[in-house]
């Protein structure tokens, strides 16, 4: 039997190295007692990086994915002959530029549907560019006005900070929540916010940088028609 993984990166969003205790192990998959790595969701990739094991190995993590059972946090490793067992300690290695880079996109991805007041049908969050998907029915945007508006909210460096609400409260500001095609989690009791200082605030359990000037220059790369009311937004870093 297992118990749930502690986010400990929710708590530590800026760490990139931990211990911690061998929770369960399933071939290739194994869970920590408390983890750095943040598991796939709401469009955003799942971290990677090493660990090293009591012998000293050092063991590649591959995909990070939430398990079936509420808190379950499932790291892929790259060999299923790594040899952990049940209450080995070990030290975690984040892969932290590729991290950090999501967290830009991510939080850069916030600021985009701030400036697009329409409803999410989509999104990536990726390390070259990410997208979202927006029903926009007789609205336009232009590509060279949106990468400005952009720029302006990253360079005028507004906090970024979560806050955790009930079911109920939610449920009660149904507004809150853009996207369409997916509903945010519920059945733990508690939603997680994500606030871009009187710009954004919307549900997200993604990891997100602490001030929009760390994004850095941003670009919208093209705007791609998927429908008769959708409309695909590229975005990338540039750097």
């Amino acid at each position: 039997m297992t118990t749930a993984s502690q986010a400990a990166f929710y708590q530590h969003p800026y760490a990139q190295t931990l211990e911690a205790t061998v929770l369960a192990v399933d071939a290739d998959r194994v869970m920590l007692d408390q983890t750095l790595f943040y598991p796939e969701g709401g469009g955003q990739p799942g971290d990677q990086g090493t660990w090293t094991t009591p012998d000293g190995a050092q063991q590649k993590v591959i995909d990070t994915r939430k398990g079936e059972l509420n808190g379950e946090i499932w790291h892929q490793l790259a060999d299923d002959q790594h040899g952990l067992k049940v209450d080995d300690v070990i030290q975690q290695q984040l892969d932290w530029p590729r991290r950090h880079r999501l967290m830009r996109m991510h939080t850069a991805l916030h600021l985009l549907c701030s400036l697009v007041p329409r409803g999410v049908t989509g999104g990536s969050v990726g390390e070259e560019k990410s997208r979202l998907d927006f029903d926009l029915g007789d609205a336009t945007v232009d590509k060279v006005e949106l990468t400005e508006a952009l720029n302006k909210l990253v360079q005028q460096a507004i906090p970024v900070s979560s806050e955790w609400i009930t079911d109920a409260e939610l449920d009660a500001n149904p507004e809150l929540v853009r996207t369409m095609s997916v509903q945010p989690p519920r059945g733990a009791g508690q939603i997680r916010m994500l606030r871009v200082e009187g710009v954004d605030y919307q549900p997200c359990g993604g990891t997100h940088v602490a001030n929009t000037a760390e994004i850095g220059p941003v670009s919208i790369r093209k705007i791609e028609n998927k429908g008769k009311r959708n409309r695909r937004i590229h975005l990338i870093l540039n750097d």
